[in-house]
């Protein structure tokens, strides 16, 4: 009889073990920072279809060819998961890290934005001279008279 608790309890021992590591198993694949390198890669696709085929941005700001599109995207990413991962390690105690993975997250995707839109501008080309409406006046030289009203009126 001593015998078949000896072995109940290590069954009962082998049960709990592999129940804890379920456990541990699932919220690991529950985390949400950082994220996968498949998620990762995911985003880098995304951004690559965005910049380089009509959207809202391209319709914009011009369509970027796909290899350098690609280039900037692995770049963008690179770059907002290092910010994000550091403002998390930067502010946060490490017990921490995890429990605000929705906050990272967040940091991850704005910095991925401002970014993006950062690459469109600086390719964009510049406005064409027959478009009025993004023009803005030359500001005057110094000692100029800052408007023509004021040049106008200084002269009557």
């Amino acid at each position: 009889m001593a015998e078949e608790e000896e072995v109940h309890d290590q069954d009962l021992d082998d049960v709990s073990k592999r129940e804890e590591e379920k456990k541990a198993s699932m919220s690991a694949s529950l985390s949400i920072w950082p994220p996968t390198q498949r998620t990762r890669d995911a985003v880098i696709k995304r951004m690559v279809e965005t910049l380089s085929t009509p959207s809202t941005l391209s319709k914009r700001y011009g369509s970027i060819p796909i290899e350098d599109a690609s280039a900037a995207a692995r770049l963008i990413e690179e770059e907002a998961f290092s910010a994000a991962s550091n403002s998390s390690t930067s502010t946060k105690p490490v017990d921490a890290y995890e429990d605000d993975g929705i906050e990272i997250l967040q940091i991850y995707s704005k910095e991925i934005s401002k970014r993006m839109l950062e690459a469109v501008k600086a390719r964009a080309p510049p406005p064409s001279p027959s478009d009025h409406s993004q023009t803005t006046p030359p500001a005057p030289a110094v000692g100029e008279e800052s408007s023509a009203f004021e040049s106008e009126s200084s002269h009557s």
